[in-house]
Formats: C-alpha cells, structure tokens, sequence
C-alpha cells in the first residue's frame, strides 16, 4: 500500500478507515512474515539442527555404536578380577544358540603340583566365548551329466539339466538371494556389489546383476500378489506413499514415481493377523491409485492428510481414521520456530492422549476403548473447545492457524480411536514401513524403469514382511527361490508367505 504523506485527506473518517485499512494490512504482512520465517526455520532444523520429529536413522545407528564404543572403553578401562558380580551385572547378550561353536581347550602345561609336587584333580572350569567371523565366499557348482548309448539301437541317454532360475545364468538361489538381500534390505546398490565381487576375482557387471534381479522377481511375482491379496482382505489397514525417483532417459534426468505402502498391524490390541507390508509402484499420486488398489477392501484405513484418500469412502465401505501423529507435528514445527504457548499447549494436550495409549498398548480391544472413553475424551473434547476459541484470535495466514484447521478439518477422523479398541492414533506402523524406501533412496539413488520401481516394490513387500514377523531375509529368500525352482505348486502360495514359512523355519533376524 503506497500512501502520499504530503496529500492525506482531511475527512476524519476517511483517515480512520486509511488507518483500518492500514492496520489490516500490516497484520496480514505481519502474518506472512511469521509463515515463512517459519518454513526457514524449519528447513534450517531439517538440514542442519536435529529433530526429535526426523532423526536420520543413519545418525541414529552411528550415535549408538559411538555410544557402545565410549561405554566399552569406559568398561575396559576398569580392571576387576572374576567374573561381574551381582551388583554390577553384565549388559551383553549370549551369543545365539544356532551359530555354529568350535572349541578351543587351554590347558595347564603339567597335572603336577608345582608347590608339593601331589597329583592335580579337576574341580571345574571356566567357560568363556568370543565370535569369530568366517568371510562369505563364493565357489563354483561344477555340475556333470554322463552320456550313455545303446551299443544295440545306438540311443542316447542323459539326465535332463536342473532347472535355473535365470535361464543360462550363473547364479544358483543362494548367490541370487544374497544379491536382492544385499539390495534391498542392506541398502548395497548394484554397482558396490559388483566391486564386492571383483575382490574375489569374479566379474559381475552391474547390468548383469541387475539382470538377476529382474529374473528373479519374475518367479517372486505371483507370491507378492498372494501376499497383497492376503493383506488386502482384512478390515484394518494402514496407507500412505513416498516418493521414489525413476531414470527418464528420454528427458534425460529423473522422474518421480510413488511408492504406495499398505500395512497391517493388529498386536497392539492383539488381533489375529500377522502383521505384514505391501508395496505398489505407480508412476504418479493420483488419487485413482489408492481407489485402484483397495477396490476390494473394506473397514478402517488409517491415513495422513493426503485429500485423494477422501474418494475411498464413496461407496461407504471404508472409513479413514486420521493420525495424531501429523497433526502433532504441524503444532511441533510452530513450538520450535515460534515457542508459540498456544502450540505448546497443544502439544501437552495431545502428549496427555498418548499417555492413555502408553498404559492400554497391547489390551484387548474393549479394554482400550472403555479406557479411551474414560480418560481420552474428555481430553479430546475440551481440545476442540479451545481449538475453537484460539483460532479467531490468530492471523488467517499464521502457521498456527493453519495446523489449528488442519486438525479442526480432520476432527471425525481423529475421533474414530474413541469408538473402536482396534484403531490406532497414528500411522506409525506404514512411516515405519517406508523408511527402508527413505535408506534405499539415499543409497541406489533411483530406479532404472518403472519396471525396475515396480521390482523395488515386490522385493521390499516381501523381505520387510519378513522383518516384522522375524524372519531372517537372506535364509527366506534362499528357501523359495529353492522351492520355486524345484516345482513348488502355485496353488501352494500360501505357504511360502513368511508368517507361514516360519513354522517350518524358525531362524530369527
């Protein structure tokens, strides 16, 4: 607003209604300041400061071995004979019984008495372990056919050749298992792998590699479509996408495809389902993504703000349950750049409701849910209350204004937790499924193809399933590779699903 100083009018309420007008947009300036003063503040933290909100779990591992390391020294630094008393027992861990034990005997030189020379007698022993470590190795499976003929007829007979997962290829199921565990849960690109392989004098290019991978997800295939079949017909989801970048070689740079990422979690109310993850490529966010892939689910999908889930409760067979947990961290952002009271005090009313959750984690369902109507909503209640009352007095434009109607926007989502023991407050369990994505972004960078997204997904449903059921990747992986290629039944999926594979195979991660 430009205003000439040296002409004001005269008329006393045309000079009121310049300074009105004034006023209003001082504030309304004032608002937009507060906004992006915020969003610098906020990228600021992000890049440079630490966030309870988004610790790197790379930072995280590292502070925890330098941890461990400053506790070890600490431990080693203090000399003390026998072993740790009562008073200060030991932090470590047994070593796990299914590793393999070689034993090493050290013995006294002589059985005779060195003070009166009188024969020595066992009285005991002491035990103690170390763990070693044997480095992988590669080897070759040489396989031999003979060729035998009818001296008579001069027929000629042979076995016929064992089956290969990669048609001409090198790798046996074991070797193909430690590359797409090596991938996709241990975050190797590739192009590592191929150097890994070259110290022991065998080439493997990356393309080949990559090769591999591709052969082998066309044998895991129709298993990741069993297992979203599975996950799909229960009536408790969780949803949300991130973002994966895909080669455009056209354009000659990245695209961004989505990673749709549905999970199941029912042990904090001890349900019935194990608990699994599924993930779908698709080269974009449209809201026909989510609508496409729950087409035959029904019950309660719990979401962040994404609008596009909204059309899933056309038909009315779904019902969205908002999460507390972004809504908190709308009111987190403000505290830490303003240390607004107002968001602070959000934040307490909001830490009281999960407090609630603390003490009913792992109850049955109607234990949680009388618990919840007792203690929650009344918290829930008086917040909306207050929500209310505070958001007049703030500028529209004010990043506390915007998390207040976030929240008053997704109000009867985020009450669905006081009418069913089986909701949870949060998406937490699909944020935690897709930060193996996050790690695996960081490390391969992107996908080749939308194929190759498409593989990213099958790969990271299956061995992140394996995960949360304890399964060990490398040995599940190994096993139906194994099974897959020695014939096992299609109609026999379900038992190659890991909740189900580990019944047989109880080797833990």
């Amino acid at each position: 607003m430009l205003i000439d100083l040296a002409n004001l009018p005269s008329d006393p309420q045309l000079l009121q209604r310049l300074v009105c007008d004034m006023a209003a947009a001082v504030e309304s300036r004032d608002g937009e300041i507060e906004r992006l003063q915020s969003i610098i503040k906020k990228l600021q933290r992000a890049q440079f400061g630490r966030s309870s909100e988004r610790l790197d779990p790379d930072q995280l591992a590292l502070a925890l071995e330098e941890l461990d390391a400053d506790i070890a020294r600490i431990q080693e630094s203090r000399p003390f004979v026998g072993e740790p008393s009562a008073e200060r027992p030991s932090r470590r861990k047994p070593l796990p019984d299914h590793l393999p034990r070689e034993d090493v005997l050290v013995d006294v030189d002589s059985t005779i008495c060195t003070g009166c020379r009188g024969a020595l007698h066992a009285i005991g022993e002491s035990v103690s372990e170390m763990l070693d470590w044997v480095p992988a190795q590669l080897r070759v499976i040489r396989t031999t056919r003979p060729k035998y003929a009818c001296r008579t007829c001069e027929t000629v007979v042979q076995a016929p050749a064992p089956e290969r997962l990669i048609a001409g290829g090198l790798a046996t199921p074991a070797l193909l298992a430690q590359v797409l565990t090596a991938k996709y849960c241990d975050h190797a690109p590739l192009y590592r792998q191929s150097q890994i392989f070259a110290r022991s004098g065998v080439d493997l290019p990356r393309s080949t590699l990559a090769g591999w991978v591709g052969g082998a997800c066309w044998w895991l295939e129709a298993l990741h479509e069993r297992l979203a079949k599975n996950v799909f017909a229960s009536d408790h989801l969780f949803a949300d996408d991130t973002p994966v970048p895909v080669l455009d070689p056209g354009r000659g740079r990245t695209k961004t495809g989505r990673l749709w990422v549905y999970a199941r979690e029912q042990r904090p109310w001890g349900g019935p389902e194990p608990p699994a993850a599924v993930y779908l490529f698709a080269p974009d966010r449209k809201a026909e993504r989510p609508v496409s892939h729950l087409e035959h689910f029904k019950g309660v999908l719990h979401v962040d703000g994404y609008a596009g889930f909204e059309q899933l409760t056309v038909k009315g067979d779904i019902v969205l349950a908002a999460c507390w947990a972004h809504t908190r961290r709308k009111f987190f952002d403000v505290a830490q750049a303003t240390n607004a009271p107002i968001a602070m005090e959000a934040l307490r009313r909001i830490g009281e409701l999960y407090a609630v959750e603390a003490d009913v984690r792992g109850q049955s369902p109607a234990h949680r849910l009388a618990s919840r109507r007792g203690r929650s909503k009344p918290i829930v209640d008086a917040m909306r209350v207050w929500l209310e009352a505070q958001l007049p007095l703030l500028s529209g434009r004010s990043t506390l204004a915007v998390a207040i109607r976030y929240a008053l926007s997704r109000w009867d989502g985020l009450n669905r937790f006081l009418h069913d023991g089986r909701i949870e407050l949060d998406t937490n369990p699909v944020e935690r499924a897709i930060r193996p994505v996050a790690l695996g972004r960081k490390n391969h960078l992107f996908a080749g193809s939308d194929g190759g997204g498409h593989r990213w997904a099958v790969l990271c449903s299956l061995i992140e399933t394996c995960k949360l059921n304890d399964v060990e990747p490398y040995a599940y992986l190994h096993d139906v590779l194994s099974r897959m290629v020695d014939g096992h039944s299609i109609n026999r999926l379900d038992e190659l699903l890991p909740w189900a594979w580990k019944l047989g195979n109880p080797v833990k991660s």
